[in-house]
């Protein structure tokens, strides 16, 4: 393993003469630099600049736009996206459009001479929506625009939207990256040397940067990306295949299903389908007795970690967004959203099952 950093300044060999390049680690530090070439080249893009949280390296991506710039965004994503996009960049001029972006013809016709920007997830923070990458590259390139995919829930292992037409994507090391529950962390990574230019500006000048320790707790968690990744994707779909087949469960969102509306795109653009599933139980009674009926599925925020998790979308990572809006996008007060573990599949069965059959 890389060392650990842990050095706020450096000693310089003279005026304008930084030993091997370093000044002040808030600009660079070592370990922080391992973490960001890991993850770029997991993603096959040139650059990574890390930051201290998802949301600071999205916030850091939006702020290479300019007043008056335009964005078109996926109008289902993780909570904290549009309230950051309404509430805080909004405010200095940047507008921003939300669409249902697995319809690529809403796209394109959104599209005016002011949009610098088409930001999405997929798949989607909690319905799993799938939205065309290939699709949304050459809309982009066609406006002059970039793509920008937040591929936290995939995962480089499952997805690697450079190679599908992206500029720039976004993930949130907390998540599966570092895949232990134990850090906060972002990224973003791109192979136009120019935006990652500006990112490392942004990295310098805001200064939210993650610490050594962090960056090496996520370098210590993609040295098992790949074993965890695969045991996520075998759990997620054997719970899904079940949970669709109990009858008191309405509706199961989870792309690697045959149900799903769009498990063919899903199949064409990814390796595998993640350990996220949602399912719709009728409502919020009947979610709340289910989230704190779980005896391995641990109620709390957050996903990706190597230990099951149970939450209410709702009333947690969406509870930001206005009630009337989560209507309109389908997320209802009876909707669960699993982020299943590595865990044995059959005691993680048979905790959900329990906890069904008390509803």
């Amino acid at each position: 393993m890389p060392p650990v950093y842990q050095t706020s300044t450096y000693v310089m060999d003279g005026l304008d003469q930084p030993r091997a390049g370093y000044e002040y680690s808030r600009a660079q530090n070592p370990t922080r630099e391992a973490l960001e070439r890991n993850i770029a080249s997991l993603e096959k893009a040139s650059a990574g600049v890390a930051f201290a949280s998802g949301i600071a390296a999205t916030e850091a991506v939006l702020k290479l736009l300019e007043p008056g710039d335009h964005v078109i965004s996926e109008a289902n994503t993780y909570g904290g996206t549009p309230r950051l996009f309404d509430q805080v960049l909004a405010r200095y001029g940047i507008e921003f459009t939300y669409l249902d972006t697995r319809d690529p013809n809403k796209v394109e016709d959104a599209v005016r001479a002011e949009t610098k920007m088409i930001f999405i997830e997929t798949p989607t923070n909690p319905l799993m929506r799938i939205t065309d990458l290939r699709a949304m590259g050459e809309i982009a390139q066609g406006a002059g625009a970039h793509l920008v995919v937040d591929n936290t829930f995939a995962t480089p292992y499952n997805q690697r939207p450079i190679e599908l037409g992206a500029t720039i994507v976004i993930h949130s090391t907390t998540k599966y990256l570092n895949g232990h529950s134990d850090v906060v962390g972002g990224i973003a990574v791109t192979s136009d040397e120019e935006i990652a230019e500006g990112l490392r500006f942004m990295q310098k000048a805001a200064g939210a940067i993650p610490g050594p320790w962090d960056s090496w707790l996520v370098l210590r968690g993609t040295k098992t990306l790949h074993l965890r990744m695969a045991q996520h994707n075998e759990n997620g779909l054997r719970i899904a295949k079940y949970l669709e087949g109990h009858p008191k469960v309405e509706r199961v969102y989870y792309p690697g299903l045959t149900s799903h509306p769009q498990h063919e795109l899903a199949a064409s653009q990814m390796d595998g389908f993640t350990g996220m599933v949602s399912m719709e139980l009728g409502s919020r009674e009947r979610a709340r007795r289910m989230v704190e009926s779980t005896r391995l599925f641990a109620l709390a925020l957050s996903l990706g970690g190597v230990e099951s998790l149970i939450g209410h979308p709702a009333s947690q990572t969406h509870a930001s967004v206005e009630p009337e809006r989560r209507a309109e996008l389908g997320i209802t007060e009876g909707l669960v959203r699993l982020s299943v573990g590595i865990e044995d599949v059959e005691d993680l069965i048979a905790d959900l099952d329990q906890a069904l059959t008390g509803i």
